[in-house]
């Protein structure tokens, strides 16, 4: 590493530092309180992600070499599908402003095989927190965007008269009269008088191909982005294009936004908050531990996926195609529902860097009705939202509510228990000729939905449990 980029790799760090000092922190019991807007339950796991989620904000208060030893406990998630696993996670990262990405851990394959391999995580996190830290960026240049669109615009109604032409005696009186007159047009433009009026600009044009890789090896594997490149030797074409000066400001806007970004500024301090914000999601974890009857080729390689996550999860130097990437201290989250293995059934090392195992819990009638009604995205405020951009408000009393509760946990104990996700299905059965004749057909301002009407809609699945297989 160059000096150059060594400072700004100390600048930044001093800026994610000061950053994640001044603002306000969350405490744990906060962090819960802000997870129970969205989810119901499951305290245990709650707790569990806030004490990790202060503890990154409290190591980034210790000092000295002690800081570097300071690891991040990463969590197991252990539960039945559509319980809260993947929500948790989330909303975790939403709260940290963290980069986050969730990944399968079936898609990944030991080194040497086709598929993805496990350090492609990594970069995928890091083109995640290039992209949080470049929009960022963005909105601190907005104003200084807005105040050259309008010099561009006001260029092309007013050009600005060459100082070559003016006559020595009355140079002075007409520079002085241009500038009286580009400033009256600016007001004119600044309150929207002229938004109508059509212009012609210079618009910047890709001129490179798009490129696919393909082949045994993922364009991710290469650590390196062929795109970036072309764009970089291939100098970009402008062409001339009409518009409002509505549409022109928009357009030009983000021209000008880009010319304003520093992209190393930018890269180093995105590779800053992935390396101590960062937080992988590894979905379905229990896929890649091998089953009880051991010695086949599934199991060999399910068991070098493990070891090859060993080292990004322990913590290595991982390539990318913005620079290295420590994952030290990257927070992983992983979750599976281990109905046929365990997590001791992991290789013991890779159990070692997990050690906190959370249960989370099955999801319960009562549970149904509070996911319905409690949280602010809940399913019926949700529909209740789409229909109300028809004229119609839709008002479930409360034997509706226990009805949909109910029915869904019939069918999860009656088919494949799917836990929350069964009320998306439920709901869409239930809404469905409502939803599809509403916009056509003359209705009330307000339908209300009571028992009878749930139990009407939904009586051929209840009734028939072989129809409701089809069902999610």
């Amino acid at each position: 590493m160059n000096s150059e980029n060594k400072l700004l790799q100390e600048t930044s760090e001093q800026n994610f530092i000061l950053k994640n000092t001044t603002e306000l922190q969350l405490t744990p019991h906060q962090i819960v309180s802000e997870l129970n807007k969205f989810i119901i339950g499951q305290d245990e796991a709650k707790k569990s992600v806030a004490i990790a989620l202060r503890n990154r904000w409290r190591r980034q208060q210790v000092e000295g070499s002690m800081k570097d030893e300071i690891m991040p406990n990463n969590i197991i998630l252990i539960g039945p599908t559509g319980v809260g696993k993947t929500e948790i996670a989330r909303r975790l990262a939403s709260l940290a402003q963290a980069p986050f990405v969730k990944v399968e851990a079936t898609k990944f394959t030991e080194v040497g095989y086709v598929g993805r391999d496990v350090e492609s995580m990594v970069r995928e996190l890091v083109d995640r927190s290039v992209k949080v830290v470049k929009e960022e960026h963005k909105i601190e240049k907005e104003k200084l965007a807005e105040i050259a669109v309008e010099e561009r615009i006001l260029d092309i109604l007013i050009p600005p008269v060459p100082k070559k032409s003016f006559s020595p005696e009355n140079a002075a009186e007409e520079i002085k009269e241009n500038e009286e007159t580009r400033e009256k047009l600016r007001a004119i433009l600044r309150k929207g008088k002229m938004n109508d009026r059509e212009i012609e600009i210079d618009v910047i044009a890709d001129s490179a191909p798009s490129m696919q890789i393909l082949g045994p090896i993922g364009g991710d594997e290469l650590g390196m982005n062929i795109q970036d490149l072309m764009n970089s030797v291939i100098p970009k074409k402008s062409k001339k294009r009409k518009v409002k000066i509505s549409e022109a400001y928009k357009i030009l806007a983000k021209e000008e936004v880009e010319k304003l970004i520093d992209m190393d500024s930018v890269v180093n301090d995105a590779l800053v908050r992935a390396e101590n914000s960062g937080i992988i999601f590894i979905d379905e974890i229990d896929k890649i531990v091998a089953g009880e009857n051991r010695g086949g080729s599934a199991d060999v390689s399910r068991e070098g996926v493990q070891r090859d996550l060993l080292p990004i999860v322990e913590g290595s130097t991982v390539n990318t195609k913005y620079g290295s990437v420590k994952t030290d201290h990257i927070l992983f989250v992983a979750s599976g529902a281990f109905h046929i293995s365990k997590p001791s059934d992991l290789i013991p090392e890779l159990q070692g860097r997990f050690p906190i195992r959370v249960e989370l819990q099955s999801l319960t009638e009562e549970d149904f009705v509070k996911i319905l009604t409690i949280p602010e995205n809940a399913l019926i405020k949700q529909y209740n939202a789409l229909m109300n951009s028809e004229g119609v408000e839709l008002i479930f009393e409360e034997s509706a509510i226990k009805q949909i509760a109910s029915t869904a946990a019939l069918i999860n104990n009656e088919v494949t228990n799917i836990g929350a996700r069964r009320l998306h299905t439920i709901l869409t059965q239930l809404l469905e000729e409502l939803m599809f004749d509403i916009p056509d057909k003359k209705h009330s301002k307000i339908i209300k939905i009571d028992a009878d009407f749930v139990k009407e809609k939904l009586a051929h699945i209840t009734t028939n449990i072989d129809l409701s297989k089809f069902i999610l």
